[in-house]
This record gives structure tokens, C-alpha cells and sequence, in this order.
């Protein structure tokens, strides 16, 4: 159970694209028409063997949109990737949690947790075939070369009103440990990752922030200010969210 694709919604798709490839010296994004179902426009980048993605809506009325009206530009979705997709729907279905779409094809299954059955954002959980395959990240997709490849996106901040209580939740719906008080809040450990909880602000819920390790921090900071991204010794705000910067080990 690890974090294979984050997910950020936009009013400004292009713009939000350029940023972030310039910022982190991503390569140029892919451009899944299937999102289309859900009334969105997108772009995905590969961050190492993960992935970084924009959507923004197209019609009004879709949950990305609603998000945005509610709290701005901001973390929108997890995609999280499992090697036992049988295992974990059995788990759901004894739980009760609803999902709100599933996909079952070739090289990948998916399926979206009704966010309401575990709250704080929609997570998917999904198999790949093989398992280094990513359909979503498109049919040509490469970690670039070098350090860069092996960026990684290790953790996640989510808002809540009950830090406490939505982490034991997603535990459960997740079938991970128990998460473990973490400085303001709870954090629940993933693969190679964590997921962090903390009291909510006046926009309410939804994921506030997230943490990369990125090859080249002192490049990743001297570019933010260049372009004028706003940043706090090591963190930035950006598309609406705390992106918190490491160094690649």
C-alpha cells in the first residue's frame, strides 16, 4: 500500500502545469482524455515512478469544482497502489465502504472510495499489471534519468475536524497500523510513505499539504524564487497546498 499518484485540483490548468514543470524540472505532462468523464481537464507527471497531477474542471457541477469553491486550488485526491486488490475489496465490502467508480482492465484495476466512508479526500486504491506499469501516467511514460528518478512523494497532510478519530478510520479502511501521535497531530504509516492528520482550519477538510524528496533541493528553492513561488526556508505554497521540500537520500 504506497503512494503512487497525488492529485491537486485548479481553476488555472495551464499555467499550474508550467509551474510545477519548472519548479521541480518535470518533463511534459500527459494528457488523459478519459478524465473527460468526470468533466476535468488534466495533467499527469511523472515524479520519479510516481506521479503528480492537475485537474481542473470543464463544466460546473463536478466534485473537483465543488472542492474548489469550497476551499481554492488545494490537494484534491490519493492514488494509492496495492499488490492484492482482491484482498483489500474483501476488506471494504466487509467494512461497508462504498465506492463512487470502479475500473477493472488489462494492466490495471481501480476502484474510488466513497469519500464520505472515509473522509478527508477521495482515495483510490489500485493494482497495476504489471506492477511498475501506471496506465494513468500514460502509454509512454519514463522516470527521467539519473537522481530525478528516484524522487519520491513521501507524505501526505490531511485536515480534519477529528485528527484523531479520520486517521484511525483510514487505518482501518486501509487495513494499516494504527497511526501514532505526530507533533500537532496523528500519522498514519504507508509503504515508503505516511499520511499525516491535523486539526482543520476555517476551509474545513481536505489534504493541505505534502512532502517531496527532490534531487536537487538547493536548485528546487533558488527556482521557487525566481519565480516567485511564496516559500518558508524549505516549504512553499502552491497550488494551494504546503509542499514541504527534503532531500533525495
Amino acid at each position: 500500500m504506497r503512494i503512487r499518484q497525488i492529485v491537486f485540483a485548479a481553476t488555472q490548468l495551464r499555467h499550474n502545469a508550467q509551474l510545477l514543470a519548472e519548479l521541480l524540472g518535470l518533463d511534459a505532462p500527459f494528457r488523459d482524455a478519459g478524465v473527460a468523464e468526470f468533466g476535468l481537464d488534466n495533467a499527469v507527471f511523472s515524479f520519479g515512478d510516481q506521479f503528480i497531477e492537475i485537474v481542473s474542471p470543464v463544466p460546473p457541477g463536478t466534485s473537483a469544482g465543488r472542492l474548489i469553491e469550497r476551499r481554492g486550488d488545494g490537494g484534491y485526491m490519493l492514488i494509492l497502489q496495492t499488490d492484492d486488490f482482491e484482498g483489500e475489496r474483501a476488506r471494504l465490502d466487509a467494512l461497508g465502504v462504498r465506492r463512487v467508480w470502479a475500473k477493472d482492465l488489462a494492466d490495471i484495476r481501480a476502484m474510488h472510495l466513497h469519500p464520505k466512508d472515509i473522509g478527508g479526500a477521495i482515495v483510490s486504491i489500485d493494482q497495476p499489471l504489471p506492477a511498475a506499469s501506471w496506465r494513468w501516467g500514460g502509454p509512454d511514460w519514463r522516470a527521467q534519468p539519473g537522481r530525478r528518478g528516484a524522487q519520491r512523494v513521501v507524505g501526505l497532510c490531511i485536515e480534519a475536524a477529528d485528527p484523531q478519530g479520520m486517521a484511525q478510520r483510514w487505518a482501518q479502511v486501509l487495513g494499516r497500523p494504527a497511526p501514532v501521535a505526530e507533533a500537532a497531530g496523528w500519522r498514519l504509516p504507508l509503504d515508503q510513505a505516511w499520511v499525516d492528520f491535523r486539526g482543520a482550519g476555517q476551509c474545513g477538510e481536505g489534504i493541505a499539504g505534502c512532502t517531496l524528496a527532490v534531487a536537487d533541493l538547493a536548485g528546487v528553492l533558488a527556482k521557487a524564487d525566481q519565480l516567485g513561488v511564496p516559500r518558508l526556508g524549505d516549504s512553499l505554497t502552491l497550488l494551494g497546498t504546503r509542499i514541504e521540500l527534503r532531500p533525495l537520500a
